[in-house]
């Protein structure tokens, strides 16, 4: 998948936000997000040294914890092959986010694209850049590499970066549990048939 390192970073930050700031199931839990303490919960989804849990006030966490469940919404769509329904919520978040488009420089780097909301604080800013990101991803033709995780009793969304586009679980966790179940099904099978 050949995307910038910032839109790369920034899709990998929607995952992040998604998977900790969203409730469902996670390597065969439940999975409740976080409620109290919502501020250190986003400071573990963005990336590190981004931000302190201190600098990160309650209204801004819960802003985030807001724009997640609305890029799951995003995820889950694409999942199940609604690109429509995925662009429709995407639109929505953009809008309600006012991302737009700014060249940005870092010292000593050359100048490059960022994404910034209609204001600069910390919910608005990410939730901009991630939702862009997500609509670059689907605007072009790796819609198919936003995914929710395939195993069983887990929601958690990935994007699949690999080469040949085969990615199916959230992480090697649950791609081994469900290599795993299929192991123990084979040897009940066998065990029941009287193979050896």
């Amino acid at each position: 998948m050949m995307y910038d390192s910032h839109v790369g970073a920034l899709l990998d930050v929607a995952v992040s936000l998604v998977n900790v700031l969203t409730d469902g199931m996670q390597r065969g839990k439940p999975y409740t997000a976080p409620s109290d303490k919502l501020a250190v919960a986003v400071s573990t989804a963005l990336p590190p040294g981004s931000t302190d849990p201190a600098d990160i006030e309650e209204d801004q966490a819960a802003y985030l914890a807001h724009s997640a469940r609305q890029m799951r919404a995003v995820f889950e769509a694409v999942d199940e092959g609604l690109i429509d329904d995925a662009a429709s919520a995407l639109n929505a978040l953009l809008s309600s986010t006012g991302a737009r488009p700014q060249l940005d420089r870092v010292d000593g780097e050359p100048w490059q694209l960022h994404f910034h909301g209609a204001n600069d604080s910390l919910a608005v800013g990410w939730s901009a850049g991630c939702a862009t990101a997500l609509a670059l991803a689907i605007g072009s033709d790796h819609a198919g590499r936003l995914g929710v995780c395939q195993a069983a009793q887990c929601d958690r969304v990935y994007v699949d970066s690999s080469r040949n586009a085969a990615r199916q679980f959230c992480s090697t966790t649950c791609q081994n549990r469900v290599k795993a179940a299929a192991f123990r099904a084979r040897q009940a099978g066998k065990s029941e048939s009287g193979a050896p």
